[in-house]
């Protein structure tokens, strides 16, 4: 796998810093995620050949998987079942929608061959990219697909939380880098991490290194043997690994092979936004919760750009993970399977 060079890693470091300390300035949440993806794209499209190594985005997902654990309260699973019905509609309506406009693009010839099926898939964007190859799909378009949906439902959700937040100080709030740590409790969450990257290796889960972490943490939290203990500094190292191995994927040989396609793709990704911006409008009357909880609740983008903006933002972080999480599992179990069957129909259908 290729990495950076000196002058490239020296660019994005840089360019990294300066677009995060602006975002800050702006009082925008998650701008530890969302600056580093952004410098990623531009030095992408600059043209530097630039690939991170895959150990330290394992561990930042790890991290993540149990940022997401930590956020969900010990009554996650009661409060599932207590109101299943409405987590359930919710879910189910975010995976239609993604299916019914995958199917459209597709129907009216709009992308090559099942592409739009694989890439507006919710959830697993790596998983279901890697499976459209073996579907005969174009893997470069439902790369970007995927990869520009997270980018810009991450960017909506951000900026929603930023429009809510009537102070711009009150999501940006001053913090301590190096707080005092539970020694006990950090070298049990390092183990828990480390647990999760090795299972994912033998065990054949997909996103296993942030869902193995993230279950690992559920069960065991409230047993009290330990509390997930992430400092501060750790959290955004982790935010800048996932910002730039979104963004990097930005490559200027895979922006000129969409160029064409551009405005279906984004005319895709904005419809699906607007749906569940819908849905999480129904959502805020009946779970009787604020409308950016709800928003960010239903945004069909990755759970761990959803929990970032989450943990920064003035929102019931439990009811947000609940659902983003909940649907991750309900997507990693049935997605691929309904992916693949809307895709043979497709091509059936095809003269």
């Amino acid at each position: 796998m290729t990495s950076l060079n000196g002058g490239a890693w020296t660019r994005l470091l840089v360019l990294s810093a300066l677009i995060t300390l602006l975002l800050e300035w702006l009082g925008l949440p998650a701008a530890l995620l969302l600056g580093p993806m952004l410098a990623a794209v531009a030095c992408a499209l600059r043209g530097d050949r630039a690939r991170l190594h895959r150990l330290p985005v394992l561990f930042a997902q790890a991290v993540l998987g149990c940022m997401i654990a930590r956020a969900l309260p010990p009554s996650v699973l009661g409060r599932l079942l207590q109101d299943w019905p409405v987590y359930g509609l919710s879910i189910a309506l975010v995976l239609g929608f993604s299916l019914l406009i995958g199917w459209l693009l597709t129907r009216r010839r709009l992308l090559p061959g099942t592409s739009a099926i694989w890439g507006t898939s919710p959830g697993a964007a790596t998983a279901m990219t890697l499976m459209s190859e073996a579907y005969g799909a174009d893997v470069r378009m439902v790369a970007i697909m995927q990869y520009l949906r997270v980018f810009c439902v991450a960017m909506a959700a951000s900026l929603a939380a930023r429009l809510t937040t009537g102070d711009v100080h009150a999501v940006g709030a001053a913090m301590d880098w190096f707080p005092p740590l539970d020694g006990v409790g950090l070298a049990c969450t390092l183990g828990l991490m480390a647990a999760g990257l090795l299972l994912s290796r033998c065990l054949p889960i997909s996103s296993g290194p942030i869902m193995l972490p993230l279950i690992g943490g559920i069960l065991l939290q409230p047993l009290g043997w330990f509390q997930i203990t992430l400092p501060p500094w750790l959290l955004a190292v982790s935010y800048a690994f996932i910002g730039w191995s979104i963004g990097l994927r930005f490559t200027r040989e895979i922006l000129l092979h969409a160029a064409k396609a551009l405005p279906a793709i984004l005319a895709s990704i904005l419809s699906l936004m607007v749906l569940c911006a819908l849905l999480g409008l129904a959502l805020a009357r009946i779970a009787h919760v604020d409308g950016l909880t709800a928003f960010l609740a239903t945004s069909p983008g990755g759970a761990d750009s959803i929990a970032i903006i989450a943990a920064s933002s003035p929102v019931d972080v439990s009811f947000v993970m609940t659902m983003q999480t909940a649907r991750l599992l309900v997507v990693m179990a049935l997605g691929p399977r309904l992916a693949q069957l809307m895709a043979a129909r497709q091509i059936d259908a095809q003269p």
